[in-house]
């Protein structure tokens, strides 16, 4: 039944699009939470910045980020990512795209989540000689990340879906692997459906322990 599997890594390139996903999402973590802290700065030139940055990027798709990723860093002004390896230069750049991309969307949850935070605390903070950097660090983002889980779940399963964009520059992914197959078998629907299985199987479960981690780690107000 399964005969048009033979001959196919099919395992291996799902397993790219979880290194995808996974360095994808702890680099837009990183990235989304130093944005976040821009864009509540009080310093406008940081405040302008971040809010700009999320403006621009949520607005253009995503596939002509991961394209300039390619085609502008690397083959115009020659950023290599510390390999000459294509293989391995694709990937990152991919990854480099998905980060730029997705820490937009991590930066507007957790500002949501830095607004659920009682202004008493950041003014408490403040009173006993706490800098910005400090009330944000010790005080705020503690609790903001805690109330977003749910929210930054769901970008996370967007990003594990968003990872079939890397195809455009070449990874070895999954949706790469079922365009190959898909050209070469006559098994079109079942293709389709086993590899739509196959991303209900990384994100089903990742969403429903975020969304049980979310509950219970709330903050009670």
């Amino acid at each position: 039944m399964f005969d048009f599997l033979e001959g196919y890594d099919v395992l291996g390139a799902f397993w790219t699009t979880v290194q995808l996903t996974v360095f994808s999402g702890v680099g837009s973590l990183v990235w989304g939470i130093l944005l976040a802290g821009m864009r509540v700065s009080p310093v406008p030139l940081m405040r302008g910045f971040g809010t700009a940055y999320v403006n621009i990027v949520r607005n253009i798709p995503l596939t002509i980020i991961i394209l300039f990723t390619s085609l502008g860093l690397a083959d115009i002004f020659g950023v290599t990512m510390g390999t000459e390896d294509f293989k391995i230069q694709g990937f990152r750049l991919a990854v480099l795209g998905l980060v730029a991309y997705t820490a937009a969307f991590v930066c507007e949850a957790i500002r949501s989540g830095i607004n659920t935070v009682p202004l008493g605390q950041a003014e408490a903070a403040r009173a006993i000689g706490l800098s910005f950097s400090q009330t944000l660090r010790l005080i705020v983002l503690p609790q903001a990340l805690r109330a977003v889980i749910g929210p930054l779940a769901n970008v996370l399963i967007a990003l594990t879906k968003n990872t079939t964009v890397a195809a455009a520059i070449g990874v070895a992914e999954a949706a790469t692997l079922m365009k190959t197959m898909i050209e070469n078998e006559a098994q079109t629907v079942a293709i389709g459906a086993v590899f739509a299985l196959g991303f209900v199987v990384l994100t089903l479960p990742t969403g429903l322990f975020l969304g049980w981690l979310g509950k219970r780690l709330a903050v009670k107000r």
